[in-house]
């Protein structure tokens, strides 16, 4: 790997004489409260301003606060002008740009493409408070205010639309949105590192389109520079086979735009490319040309160590959103004020999912001191605790201190997961460490429960019958939510997800500690219909799985084919990606794309719901298994019709069915496009 600046090592900048203010100011009013004339960095962000590390716009901020630089924050304006952009004056080095938390689209629109009327990181949940594709719109405002200040574009919106990218709510391949928003450079994953040298870079006078020798950055250049080794990807293996005897100054040249746009089987190349160019110890660089311009995507960052993820969540954060909003709720704030944040990252690799192309599969961990630390915060510091920790885990609960045991082949590997097809023998799966952290935590003065609400990687659960135990023993409170995604073999290996045989096994194991303990729990498995490479008879297979297990799905979801993942280019493509993408010899995929089939595999989760009966008992007679359809235990659907129902062509209402103890609830907020919680957290 490259050396590594620590990015707590850098010289202030000048205005560090400033110190730290109780909130990054959002009026003028308060700068000049704080003294200041102007802000050296102003972040645009599609989210309200909660100054808490779950928040990408506060860590940001405050990261370049420490640096030495006057932040301020311009959080969801009215864009329609760019007069809210000139709230604080002009920036005397950059605009930082983001759509907030969550990508805007998957944040505005259903997997049905319907808009969503409410928005969790508003005040009092209000939908509509920030555009559609946020940072591009932000990024014009931002020229039409000042048309001279570099933009600098981060957060998950940038991140996952890096490369030309598949976009579900227009249904084509659109440009790099780097492209399209025509800002200076794109810093994509967890970018504390790059962003810290791009403002002491610029701060000193450099162009950010020269910034290529940065890692986890993305910027326009009109050639690929003098010394470097192209190497054509159009046929990965090939690639691959070349790379082992390509020197380090070797680029990976993506299909290009045009390509991409016209042919689905090269998007799908392109895709398999960028992905297995993830891991920091081995990713080379990528190119993918724009017309007449190249995009040069650099390699990722650099984990922070644990002293820099503990330095950053130990910033001087007000730990509540802006006085601004006085009273107002904020939904996600509320979700994670009592929680706490003990690592990033994670090496399931799900194919759906947006957590490692976000935030990577090698884990990084804050120190035990750290976390402990911050619970001690949360007691004294925020209103409303009362001795309850709602959540301490990340990405997934049990990946905490996690990794492969030799650091060399770690850093060679190009798998996209550590834990399929099976859990990696190189892999240490040692609960160990978590086990450890609970404890402490347990016993901090004020702390009468932790709760583990981040969803458990069940499969990992199961090396460890003790953590297990611990788990029910004293971090459950009722029900325990785990993701089989399904119970079938063709969705599952292109969700690169476990047979449902790993869920059973974690099932024995959960239920025994339950009885030991004496405790009434339960498992909450989520599903996920019409994904990629799920048949009819897929779904009809788990609604009966789902019926002899008892389970009744409450809020069900539906697969949402997100920017940049794999999940997404065989929706798009009807190809593979996970495996070799040649012209005539790729694996096909069968996709479920038109809305009446994506309601039937809603439907069959929903099969209990008398809604969508008429059109299950189409199916099933289409499919011919007329014999599911009676009124006996060994039917899904009965063959009579409650008077006033079946009209609901499939939709299913959301009632919170329960049957017996047992009730079923799979996630209400896609997972896939964003993390589902602050701060890159995900059942």
């Amino acid at each position: 790997m490259d050396a590594i600046k620590p990015i707590f090592s850098y010289k202030p900048y000048w205005a560090a004489r400033f110190g730290t203010a109780p909130f990054l100011p959002q009026s003028r009013a308060e700068m000049e409260a704080l003294g200041w004339d102007s802000c050296d960095v102003i972040v645009v962000t599609g989210d309200a301003y909660v100054d808490h590390p779950s928040f990408g716009m506060a860590v940001i901020g405050r990261l370049l606060e420490a640096q030495g630089f006057r932040v301020g924050i311009i959080a969801q304006p009215d864009w329609k002008t760019a007069e809210a952009f000139r709230a604080l004056g002009k920036p005397n080095l950059f605009w930082g740009v983001t759509s907030g938390n969550m990508d805007s689209m998957v944040n505005r629109y259903t997997s049905d493409r319907r808009i969503r009327h409410n928005d969790s990181y508003t005040p009092n949940d209000e939908g509509g408070r920030r555009p559609d594709r946020a940072v591009i719109v932000y990024s014009q405002r931002c020229r039409e205010a000042f048309r001279d200040v570099p933009i600098v574009l981060g957060g998950i919106e940038a991140s996952l639309r890096r490369i030309a990218h598949y976009d579900y709510w227009s249904d084509k391949v659109r440009r790099s949105i780097l492209v399209d928003a025509k800002a200076d450079i794109l810093l994509y994953g967890n970018a504390e590192r790059a962003i810290v040298e791009v403002a002491h870079r610029i701060a000193k006078g450099g162009d950010p389109q020269s910034f290529d020798d940065l890692r986890g950055v993305a910027l326009i250049k009109s050639a690929v520079p003098d010394g470097w080794t192209e190497l054509a990807a159009d046929d990965l293996d090939a690639a691959d086979d070349g790379a082992r005897r390509s020197g380090p100054d070797t680029v990976l040249r993506l299909p290009a735009f045009d390509q991409v746009e016209a042919d689905p089987e090269a998007y799908a190349r392109a895709s398999r490319v960028l992905h297995r160019e993830s891991n920091p110890g081995n990713a080379r660089p990528l190119v993918q040309r724009h017309g007449d311009r190249e995009l040069w995507v650099s390699p990722p960052p650099i984990p922070l160590s644990t002293e820099e993820m503990d330095a950053v969540y130990e910033l001087p954060y007000a730990r509540a959103p802006h006085p601004r909003y006085g009273g107002a709720r904020i939904p996600a704030w509320e979700m994670i004020r009592f929680s706490v944040t003990i690592m990033r990252g994670c090496f399931g690799g799900c194919a759906f999912c947006s957590i490692t192309e976000h935030e990577g599969r090698v884990i990084q961990n804050r120190s035990e001191d750290s976390i402990l630390g911050e619970i001690e915060k949360i007691r004294d510091r925020t209103e409303g605790f009362t001795g309850i920790v709602s959540d301490i885990g990340g990405p997934t609960a049990n990946m905490y201190r996690i990794a492969c045991r030799d650091g060399s082949i770690q850093s060679a590997c190009r798998k996209p997961s550590c834990v399929y097809p099976d859990v990696c023998p190189n892999l240490d799966t040692s609960h160990e460490a978590l086990i450890r952290l609970y404890r402490k935590v347990r016993a901090v003065p004020g702390v009468k429960k932790v709760m583990v609400a981040s969803g458990v990687r069940y499969d990992l659960a199961v090396k460890s019958p003790t953590y297990i135990k611990e788990l029910v023993r004293h971090h459950v409170g009722g029900y325990l939510k785990i993701a089989p995604e399904h119970t079938e073999a063709g969705p599952l290996s292109k969700m690169m997800k476990p047979g449902i045989g790993a869920y059973d096994r974690f099932k024995q194991l959960f239920d025994a500690a339950v009885a030991e303990a004496g405790k009434k729990y339960f498992l909450i498995p989520y599903f996920i219909a019409a994904h990629p490479g799920t048949s009819d008879a897929d779904m009809m297979n788990l609604a009966l799985w789902l019926k002899r297990n008892g389970y009744r799905a409450d809020q069900v979801q539906t697969f949402l084919p997100s920017p940049m993942a794999l999940s997404t280019a065989m929706y798009h493509s009807g190809v593979n990606p996970l495996k070799p993408v040649r012209r005539g010899a790729s694996e096909p995929v069968e996709t479920v794309k038109g809305l009446k089939q994506r309601r039937l595999h809603k439907a069959f989760l929903r099969y209990h719901d008398p809604e969508n009966w008429p059109l299950l008992r189409e199916a099933l007679k289409a499919m011919g298994r007329a014999d599911l359809i009676g009124n006996g235990k060994q039917h899904l659907i009965p063959s009579f019709q409650p008077a006033g129902t079946g009209l609901g062509g499939g939709e299913g209402r959301r009632t919170g069915v329960k049957h017996g103890t047992q009730a079923f609830l799979t996630k209400g907020v896609t997972r896939g496009g964003a993390p589902r919680r602050p701060g890159g957290r995900k059942g």
